[in-house]
């Protein structure tokens, strides 16, 4: 699928003429239309993926485009976590393509083995039964 832009004078609906707008996408200009969103734009300048997974490094761009998987994220003038199928473009927006490494594993120290402990360090007592009262529970004759 290609993304293209319907020219105005053949749209049956017949807009009025379309208003120009240019975005930056991590450095490069790309041109639209009012209207369009962040990804329209970004998908009619040929690019199909700006963001990368965490885990494996590999590419993601527009996916559902209703805004409920997240794949299109970007950061939109300084603001991250943007979903590109949801944000309208406007003219001069500075997109930049996402890529956050996981997380270090969690390194073991005695800083952090006493942070893992419980905050509360008293211990309930401890029932202790008899092996009688044990087995006199098991034939009910408690009750």
């Amino acid at each position: 699928m290609t993304a293209r832009l319907l020219p105005a004078s053949e749209d049956p609906i017949a807009p009025d003429a379309p208003t120009p707008l240019t975005i930056t996408v991590d450095g490069v200009l790309a041109t639209g239309v009012a209207g369009q969103t962040l990804a329209g734009v970004i998908l009619a300048s040929g690019s199909l993926a700006w963001r990368r997974t965490s885990a494996s490094g590999k590419p993601r761009g527009v996916f559902c485009g209703i805004g409920v998987c997240f794949d299109c994220v970007v950061e939109v003038n300084g603001h991250r976590d943007v979903r590109a199928c949801l944000r309208r473009a406007t003219d001069g927006d500075v997109v930049v393509s996402q890529h956050d490494l996981l997380p270090k594993p969690y390194e073991q120290s005695e800083q952090s083995e006493q942070a893992r402990q419980p905050l509360r360090t008293e211990q309930a007592p401890q029932h202790e039964q008899s092996d009688e009262q044990t087995q006199s529970d098991a034939r009910g004759d408690n009750d």
